[in-house]
This record gives C-alpha cells, sequence and structure tokens, in this order.
C-alpha cells in the first residue's frame, strides 16, 4: 500500500506508520443525517430552538445541525437589521415632528 500524503509504501494498515496519515475515508455521515429545509424554517423562527438544536446534533447529525444553524443564525441577522431600521424610522419621526412643531411654534408667536 502506499501512503497517500507521503507516498511511502508500507503494508496494510488504517495509518501510515511514517507519517502518520488515515489511509482509508470513512464517512462521518449517518444514513439518516441530512439538511432539511423544515429544521431550518422552523430554526428560523426560533432561534434558540436552532442553536439548541446545533449543539446537539453537531456531531451525530452535522448536516441536520448545520441546517438548524443557519436558520438561527439567519433570524438572528434579519431581527438585527430590522431593529436598526426601527430605531432610524422612529428617529426620522421625531426630527419631522419635531421640525414641523417648530414652525407651528414659531407661526403662533408671529400672531
Amino acid at each position: 500500500m502506499t501512503c497517500k500524503n507521503c507516498g511511502k509504501e508500507f503494508s496494510d494498515g488504517a495509518f501510515c506508520p511514517y507519517c502518520g496519515t488515515p489511509q482509508y475515508t470513512q464517512s462521518v455521515y449517518k444514513s439518516t443525517d441530512g439538511s432539511s429545509v423544515g429544521y431550518a424554517i422552523l430554526c428560523f423562527f426560533f432561534p434558540i430552538i436552532g442553536l439548541i438544536l446545533y449543539l446537539v446534533w453537531k456531531d451525530e447529525y452535522p448536516l441536520r445541525a448545520k441546517s438548524c444553524g443557519k436558520g438561527a443564525l439567519i433570524s438572528v441577522i434579519v431581527n438585527a437589521v430590522l431593529v436598526v431600521l426601527y430605531i432610524l424610522l422612529i428617529v426620522i419621526i421625531i426630527a419631522i415632528g419635531v421640525g414641523s412643531a417648530g414652525m407651528y411654534y414659531g407661526a403662533l408667536a408671529l400672531l
């Protein structure tokens, strides 16, 4: 057998005795693992559940955990953007209101 990393020949084994590189590829994914749009949507609406599911499944079901993590992360980003836009809207409304109130009181002073 020839090592995939260092190219040296050795007898059959799971690891190269010279560099220690594993010589076989074993799937770490379970047959029931797969990315899921349903879990991503669930975790979008409930990001704390997405975080919990990600932490629970990250080693056993990595593709499913990634879907949950993505849904939760997208939800947090969307909520942060909406909060910033909401604050900007309030500041603009207050600025317009103060400006128009100033004109109103200025017009009353002329009377």
